[in-house]
């Protein structure tokens, strides 16, 4: 792929958004493909809609004497991740695509899986293992899409980056709770 040495010109500009009106904000000077995008960004939102799933699960299961605080970061954690589907869903529709809610599919395409936990660490250890299987695919995608599609990536750095802040929280609450039991 050439790099491209000078701007073009105002008039070309005008001429090129008169053309294939209907794609929206997928213009010429879109490099990726469109399709291949929409389709990793499908993968995502079922990733992300599993984790709501497993975190509101785990903000009602919490129990214990110190849970109230666990259960109301597992609620922060699932609210998080619902914003980060909207985002996604949002761009699958710039892109030309339709956001891929279907329930029956769901478990099949997300990347994390849906492990219920039968006690608070299992919880967090399961939500723990999901944030860092979330880091690798979103920091894959970023790599993947590159300068080809920077409104995606710029979308999925910033969901890696709270990925990220949950999974330092998620060992936070791990350690805390082995400080807890070694008193």
């Amino acid at each position: 792929m050439s790099k491209k040495n000078h701007m073009t010109d105002v008039q070309t500009l005008r001429q090129q958004a008169r053309q294939h009106i209907d794609d929206g904000a997928v213009t010429a000077g879109y490099a990726a493909d469109a399709q291949t995008v929409i389709k990793l960004l499908n993968d995502a939102l079922a990733t992300e809609l599993v984790c709501v799933l497993r975190y509101r699960r785990h903000y009602f299961m919490a129990q214990g004497i110190q849970s109230r605080s666990i259960a109301d970061e597992f609620l922060v954690h699932a609210n998080e991740e619902l914003g980060h589907a909207d985002q996604i869903a949002r761009r699958i529709v710039q892109l030309g695509g339709e956001p891929d809610f279907s329930p029956d599919s769901l478990s099949g395409r997300s990347h994390a899986e849906y492990v219920e936990g039968d006690s608070l660490v299992d919880m967090i250890e399961e939500d723990l293992v999901a944030e860092r299987i979330a880091i690798d695919s979103y920091r894959e995608m970023v790599q993947y899409i590159g300068e080809r599609d920077p409104t995606t990536r710029n979308i999925l750095e910033g969901i890696l980056a709270v990925e990220e802040e949950h999974a330092d929280e998620l060992v936070d609450l791990l350690q805390g709770r082995s400080a807890e039991a070694g008193s």
